[in-house]
């Protein structure tokens, strides 16, 4: 009776030993899930540059369209915003954020 618990707690140590080596093996090699997690995370973040260069992209197209049609106070405005141009008899005056 006594060999037959003995070889039940072996296996039993057996099967957790096994088993930890094999949650250890899943957790932390090249493919494992805290690989998995730090990159879906970078992923994640990417994504959210992705959507916001898409947004600026949609703007500066837009401003390039307005400017290919030759909308007038467009590029007036470009041309003061930018180039710092101005009409005749017009100053500039320029307030520099502290």
């Amino acid at each position: 009776m006594k060999l037959n618990l003995s070889k039940q707690k072996i296996l039993l140590v057996i099967f957790f030993t096994i088993a930890l080596a094999g949650f250890a093996y899943l957790s932390f090699n090249e493919t494992g899930i805290i690989k998995y997690v730090k990159v879906k995370s970078e992923v994640d973040s990417l994504k959210a540059v992705v959507n916001k260069l898409k947004e600026e992209n949609k703007i500066i197209s837009a401003e390039n369209d307005s400017l290919i049609k030759k909308i007038p106070a467009k590029i007036e405005r470009v041309a003061r915003e930018k180039y710092s141009m101005s009409k005749k008899n017009e100053i500039i005056i320029k307030i520099e954020k502290q």
